[in-house]
């Protein structure tokens, strides 16, 4: 990782992308700084003076900045949720929104316009719901005026940070959005370092169970490096053609399956859809709903861990639905004359990709389940409440392999010799 930024570095185009990555970042960290007009400070802190549950998760993807009410309270969830509503349509409505999705750069603009409203629409429900019932509390003056205030800040700081992670990923080096998730997951890397010591000089935490938590990262890392890793090379052979007084083809090449297709993706889209309920309780914060919520959607209670679990197994298969078309991929085969040894061209092809893909799927699926969910239970059991475990250990490692993988594109495409060697 460290030679592949070095060699990046040493050339001019992708040292600009990375210091303007940096620069969006600095940008988005000086946001998670500055609060939200009229609030009080000592309320608000009371207000999260235990955040250990759903709220301490929202609160460690965003940075610190929901803790803080800061003006990317909301972070970019209400984006994430915006695109999720976007690929559900896309299958509801094959005939409309999804044969917009194959018409090109012109329906790939469309949708990204939709997501963008779909964004800000979001964003506005959400910025009501914790501006009226989580925050309301820390206002100096509780009034209409300061409630309106608040919810206008917190949706155009969504809309900011949306327009700040497309342009990382059109003039950076890609994957905008998961980087804002990934630095607010490290910013809060270095005060959680030295809650944990403080709290082991105090005697509130063991020598052990400062070793398991170590262990269960460890294995955390080594599994979502696997999984993501994984490949499953598919051999495709490609028929002797002869056009002119040349002769094409022959060559055997691979389709890479990966076992896991989709990334993080799944992990993201599973958060902000528990995270959905809540915002909507929020509105009704002396209902029995909302307490239902607070006291069973614990990181390690059994029903959000259930729930967690079934969300990223579907949110596996759906996303990977979503970017592997196996009848597309068997099409384009078929014309360029190549066939999978075994496999007759056409149908029986894109039946066996599709059989291939939906077993290594459900391996890449049940496993990424059960590394986000173990740590919550393992941790539930025990002394250990440290500020982020095995979701936050998974994103984080996953967008800085999905990252590495977009400089070295680059860097090939640009015919990099050190990087070639």
């Amino acid at each position: 990782m460290l030679s592949t930024l070095v060699n990046a570095w040493k050339i001019p185009d992708l040292k600009k992308r990375i210091l303007y990555t940096l620069m969006m970042l600095v940008v988005f960290r000086l946001g998670s700084a500055i609060p939200v007009p009229g609030i009080d400070k000592t309320q608000l802190a009371s207000l999260f003076a235990n955040d250990s549950g759903f709220l301490g998760f929202f609160n460690l993807i965003s940075g610190g900045a929901f803790k803080n009410f800061t003006i990317f309270a909301l972070g970019i969830s209400p984006y994430i949720t915006a695109s999720i509503i976007v690929n559900l349509l896309q299958i509801a409505f094959p005939d409309s929104v999804g044969a917009m999705a194959k018409e090109g750069e012109e329906g790939k603009k469309k949708l990204a316009q939709y997501t963008r409203y779909g964004t800000v629409v979001l964003a506005l429900i959400q910025a009501t719901g914790w501006s009226i019932g989580l925050f309301r509390p820390a206002y100096i003056n509780d009034t209409p005026l300061s409630i309106a205030i608040s919810v206008i800040v917190l949706t155009a700081g969504t809309a900011f940070l949306m327009y700040l992670g497309e342009k990382i990923t059109e003039n950076g080096i890609g994957n905008g959005i998961s980087l804002f998730i990934f630095a607010g997951i490290l910013a809060r890397v270095p005060q959680s370092t030295v809650t944990t010591v403080l709290r082991f000089l105090d005697g509130q935490l063991s020598i052990f169970s400062i070793l398991l938590f170590v262990v269960i990262a460890l294995l955390i890392i080594v599994g979502i490096i696997y999984i993501q890793e994984g490949t499953r090379k598919i051999p495709v052979q490609y028929a002797k053609r002869v056009v002119g007084r040349k002769m094409y083809g022959g060559q055997t090449s691979y389709i890479p399956m990966k076992v896991n297709q989709s990334g993080v993706i799944p992990i993201i889209f599973a958060v902000s859809l528990l995270m959905f309920p809540m915002t909507i309780a929020q509105f009704f914060p002396e209902s029995s709903f909302y307490e239902f919520l607070r006291l069973n959607f614990g990181q390690s209670s059994i029903i959000y861990n259930i729930l967690y679990a079934l969300l990223i197994i579907f949110f596996t298969y759906f996303y990977t639905s979503v970017i592997f078309n196996p009848i597309e991929v068997a099409d384009n085969m078929k014309r360029n004359g190549g066939f999978i040894p075994g496999i007759r061209p056409g149908k029986p092809t894109s039946e066996y990709l599709e059989r291939t893909m939906s077993r290594i799927t459900i391996a890449g699926a049940v496993f990424l389940a059960f590394i986000a969910v173990l740590p919550n239970i393992i941790l539930g059991f025990g002394s250990l409440n440290l500020a982020f475990g095995g979701t936050s250990l998974l994103i984080a490692v996953g967008v800085s392999l999905e990252t590495m993988k977009q400089i070295e594109a680059q860097m090939v495409m640009r015919h990099y010799q050190g990087f070639l060697k």
